[in-house]
């Protein structure tokens, strides 16, 4: 079994997980108390996701979040300095190859979404519940978050 700061590639070689930064966008209407999440299509499959990247020079993990936000889905807001948690799933290169990664998952809560952004030609944004948004992620681990997230906003 691989170690945790190592995952099994497709071909079943363990390899070190490479890190990324997400965000979970979110809004919670003031009168319901409802609470909603924002799910972006990646540009190669066309799943749903949250808005993540690489890490950046001089950025810490939250703000590599927080920009991912903007250029993949047009959002600005308030971002947690601290992770819910973290998930893993294999990304997929442009060469066919396919490497683990470990994602951080920041609670951004959105005030603002512009209609023009970097990838807005890219992909597609979708807002729907937590535990619809739950159901339509691939990755376990991120329905996961997306389930405990919903159960503080449940009490």
């Amino acid at each position: 079994m691989p170690s945790k700061d190592k995952l099994a590639a497709e071909n079943g070689e363990e390899i070190a997980a490479r890190q990324q930064y997400a965000a979970l966008c979110y809004r919670q209407d003031k009168k319901t108390k409802s609470v909603e999440v924002l799910l972006i299509t990646s540009r190669d499959t066309g799943r749903w996701v949250t808005p993540k990247g690489w890490p950046m020079a001089n950025k810490a993990p939250h703000q590599v979040a927080e920009q991912e936000a903007f250029e993949e889905a047009g959002i600005k807001g308030k971002i947690a300095d601290a992770p819910l948690g973290s998930f893993s799933y294999l990304k997929r290169l442009d060469d066919g190859r396919s490497i683990p990664c470990e994602v951080a998952l920041y609670p951004l809560s959105v005030r603002k979404m512009k209609t023009k952004f970097p990838e807005s030609s890219e992909r597609e944004r979708h807002w729907t519940s937590l535990e619809l948004a739950a159901e339509m992620v691939e990755e376990p681990g991120l329905k996961t978050l997306l389930l405990d997230f919903a159960a503080k906003f449940a009490n």
